[in-house]
């Protein structure tokens, strides 16, 4: 009686406040969450996570030690990666972040290497900028992996210590000065291999400095991940 109820609520809601696509603006079925299935099948996958030299892990060549490094999706100017993670930071659509999560889970759940993973630590936003936004994107996505994936999610793993300016409008040397001893372990990690989480791969900058800063805090080793990587 209570599940009939349930539905009966649930069609209810559903008739008067449909949920939408996030790429086609239409009514999305019972199975479906933030894209149809048509618009799934658009987003640009970059299939780099059974490829170890693939274009993401070469961003961080021989500027930090690392494991492994993929992105899940190709991010272009008014595409529809750009739109879906435009919702998730600055329209606060966390159901976003959860399915961008649990998709890129899925794929990086059929590696070898992931088994090799003991923790997984978002970016993190400076204290002011999150208290702004309200949340940190990372970890929204972080916690969607760990979920699937089965592996502990540290939310202040790091912290970042010291306000950054934007990134966009730098070069590769000025995005590297910027961040640059910006993070410090808030957890011992000592003995782990730690997975970092990041929204956009651009220069590599940010992962590399965190990425020091935990294996300057004794990690044994480092992988990252980004749900986009921008040309």
């Amino acid at each position: 009686m209570k599940e009939k109820i349930k539905q009966m609520y649930e069609g209810f809601v559903h008739l008067f406040f449909p949920n939408l696509c996030e790429g086609c603006s239409r009514s999305l079925v019972a199975d479906e969450s933030v894209l149809c299935l048509h618009c799934k099948q658009l987003l640009p996958r970059t299939a780099y996570h059974h490829i170890p030299e693939n274009e993401s892990a070469m961003r961080l060549a021989g500027r930090v030690p690392y494991s492994y490094g993929t992105s899940f999706a190709y991010f272009t100017e008014k595409g529809l990666l750009q739109h879906l993670l435009h919702g998730l930071k600055y329209k606060g659509k966390k159901k976003t972040g959860v399915f961008l999560g649990t998709e890129f889970a899925r794929e990086l759940r059929t590696t070898s290497w992931i088994n090799e993973i003991d923790l997984i630590i978002p970016i993190p936003l400076h204290a002011k900028k999150e208290r702004e936004r309200g949340f940190n994107q990372s970890f929204v996505v972080a916690a969607a992996m760990g979920k699937l994936l089965q592996i502990p999610v540290a939310e202040n793993g790091l912290l970042r210590v010291r306000h950054t300016e934007s990134q966009t409008q730098k070069t590769r040397l000025e995005r590297l000065e910027n961040v640059s001893g910006a993070f410090k372990p808030n957890i011992a990690i000592e003995g782990k291999h730690v997975l970092l989480i990041d929204d956009v791969l651009t220069s590599g900058a940010t992962l590399e400095a965190a990425s020091l800063a935990v294996l300057e805090a004794g990690a044994v080793g480092t992988s990252f991940v980004t749900i986009a990587i921008a040309s």
